[in-house]
């Protein structure tokens, strides 16, 4: 009788681990599609476009990380930061880019997943001009990146 329990005991616990294992794995298939930026058909620019146009007045460059990436690697010159995270971010985009909506704006993040899904956010409230750069600072499927590309990086002193 005793080991028919601990064979019922192993039996339970071996279930419970294998559904562990199976909401481990559904977990990590959540957190790996959060982590892909969504397919948009907005305008893309690639980091070393995002510089030139920025630094011709073209476009209003937005680096929309937080302050704690910025100090970790810096930020890209002639960008404007400010936190995709902001309560006010709408009025801080029209602070640096203009009241209208149809100011070219760029977004760059760290790797292109926010950038993508703020750019899709802007559109849809009415914004026509916004562009992603789904490189991002550190370089995704979409290129190697500023970093990488050797653009010019300024240290963050907020």
């Amino acid at each position: 009788m005793a080991v028919q329990n601990d064979t019922g005991r192993r039996g339970v616990s071996r279930r419970l681990a294998l559904l562990g294992a199976i909401a481990a794995a559904a977990g990590a298939g959540i957190w790996w599609q959060r982590r892909q930026p969504p397919d948009h058909d907005r305008p893309r620019l690639t980091a070393a476009e995002a510089f030139a146009q920025a630094q011709a007045g073209e476009i209003t460059l937005v680096d929309i990380r937080t302050p704690q990436e910025w100090r970790a690697s810096g930020v890209p010159v002639g960008s404007h930061q400010i936190d995709m995270r902001r309560k006010d971010f709408i009025a801080a985009l029209q602070a640096a880019a203009g009241p209208g909506r149809a100011a070219p704006v760029a977004l760059i993040c760290a790797r292109g997943v926010r950038s993508a899904r703020l750019t899709l956010a802007l559109a849809q409230a009415g914004y026509s001009n916004v562009m992603d750069v789904p490189e991002g600072m550190l370089g995704s499927g979409a290129g190697p990146g500023w970093i990488a590309g050797n653009l010019p990086v300024a240290r963050w002193e907020g």
